[in-house]
């Protein structure tokens, strides 16, 4: 059994939807198909909840009629004017109309959730459609009839194995399509697992079935050493370890959601990330036997804000970074690279919500300093620390970059280092250059490799 998940770029056209079902069908094996809403869906949906909050019921009923237009073009293109074009497009009326029925009540936390759970169930609909009409032995199952998270919104894994093997175990089907991201909570209301979570989704139903592979279908060939966005002359990397791609996952790469691999990692499952328009690229398989590297990637993570507490109370003090650490706890706020030293500690977040608060519960316990638009840029590979030449290997490529912060020994997969957002992309390619553009010399000099 196999779990394939694409994204909506990937079901964001017709054309698209069709090289998908071309991959589905070319698949072997009992398949889970886990699909995002259509790329740009969630934005329009997003807009729609922002503006009932503003009590703009006018302007979101023009803008619920605008993504009901979209859908009827793509139902067109998809069914031309026969019965399944005018079956999906019954439906997708139903769809428009419980979003107007949205737009006529109070704002709430659970009217956004209901809201934003509707792309996937049109995207899921349509390309069910579609594989019927491809006459593929096919179901469309809702994630919300097995997909749960518990009050803490962590995932229930053995209610979704049950639930859902009792519905593959109730249907002789070799394909079943299932909404990414979308479920239920405690109170079985609808929820979801937060914004790019169809990847976390494909991994839970995989780890829930202990299926044989997870592959995670986006737009670009597999995992790349470096951003291509910022960088040219980068490269597939063809195989990765789970702590290392979880690494790159939370420190900026986009490929995938940072805790998109956990589940698989814990059920050593392997990850095949795969290019949607390039299916005959092999793409990067993540596993836990992939041959060590010492530096195998590198990515950037923006909008981080540093925090410096310096105070001489710390001095042979015990207690006192607990107390800092319950501030962040009490807060509801990650820190991702912590540095320390005597008299002070220098710390980062990439969620600001509740920054002014926690300054001023940060007060008391000494000078408070507060540095913004920051990047962590992040190397993985096998970075443990009785390895020779790796950190002079990377800070030689930047010496003439000043550095914020570094974070080198919490992991054997990980240095973590900052610097002002406005260096990011010199440092990346500094990088690349040093460290990637002669791969036979690194090899032969057996210092990279």
């Amino acid at each position: 059994m196999i779990v394939l998940k694409f994204g909506g770029t990937s079901v964001g056209t017709v054309e698209n939807m069709r090289k998908v079902a071309d991959i589905v069908r070319n698949t072997c094996g009992m398949r889970i198909v886990v699909l995002s809403a259509m790329s740009g869906v969630t934005n329009s949906l997003q807009r729609i909840i922002d503006l009932i909050e503003l009590d703009k019921m006018n302007d979101a009923k023009i803008e619920i009629e605008n993504l009901n237009k979209k859908y009827q073009h793509t139902v067109y293109d998809l069914f031309g004017s026969g019965n399944r074009f005018k079956e999906a497009s019954l439906r997708i009326s139903y769809f428009n109309n419980v979003l107007l029925s949205f737009s006529d009540k109070d704002y709430s936390d659970q009217l956004v959730r209901e809201i934003l759970a509707q792309g996937e169930l049109v995207s899921t609909y349509l390309f069910q459609i579609l594989l019927e009409e491809n006459q593929e032995n096919s179901k469309l199952v809702s994630a919300l009839d097995f997909m749960r998270i518990d009050s803490s919104g962590e995932p229930v894994l053995d209610h979704i194995g049950d639930n859902l093997l009792a519905i593959l175990q109730n249907n002789n089907v070799d394909v079943f399509i299932t909404q990414g991201f979308i479920c239920r909570n405690s109170n079985s209301d609808i929820d979801n697992l937060k914004r790019g979570g169809s990847d976390y989704t494909a991994s839970l139903i995989g780890a829930a079935l202990a299926v044989d592979e997870i592959q995670i279908w986006t737009d670009i060939d597999g995992m790349h050493n470096n951003d291509p966005r910022f960088v040219e002359n980068t490269f597939s990397i063809e195989e990765i370890s789970f702590d290392e791609a979880a690494e790159l996952a939370y420190f900026g790469a986009k490929i995938l959601h940072p805790q998109s691999i956990i589940p698989a990692k814990e059920k050593n499952i392997p990850v095949l990330v795969k290019n949607t328009f390039n299916p005959e690229s092999p793409g990067t398989l993540i596993h836990d036997k992939a041959k060590v590297k010492k530096i195998r990637a590198i990515a950037a993570k923006d909008s981080i804000t540093a925090i410096k507490i310096k105070s001489y109370r710390m001095l042979m003090a015990y207690g006192f970074l607990m107390k800092i650490f319950e501030v962040f706890e009490k807060n509801e706020t990650a820190i991702d690279m912590i540095t320390t030293s005597e008299v002070a500690v220098s710390l980062t977040i990439d969620n600001t919500e509740k920054l002014d608060r926690i300054i001023d519960e940060l007060q008391s316990f000494g000078n408070i300093e507060v540095e913004t638009d920051l990047s962590i840029i992040c190397i993985a590979g096998d970075l443990a620390q009785n390895k020779k030449g790796v950190t002079s290997a990377i800070f030689n490529c930047i010496d003439q970059i000043p550095i914020r912060m570094i974070s080198y020994g919490g992991s054997n997969y990980n240095l973590s280092f900052l610097v002002k957002t406005a260096d990011k992309i010199s440092v990346l390619n500094l990088l690349n250059d040093g460290l990637f553009s002669d791969l036979k010399k690194a090899e032969s000099k057996k210092e990279l490799v």
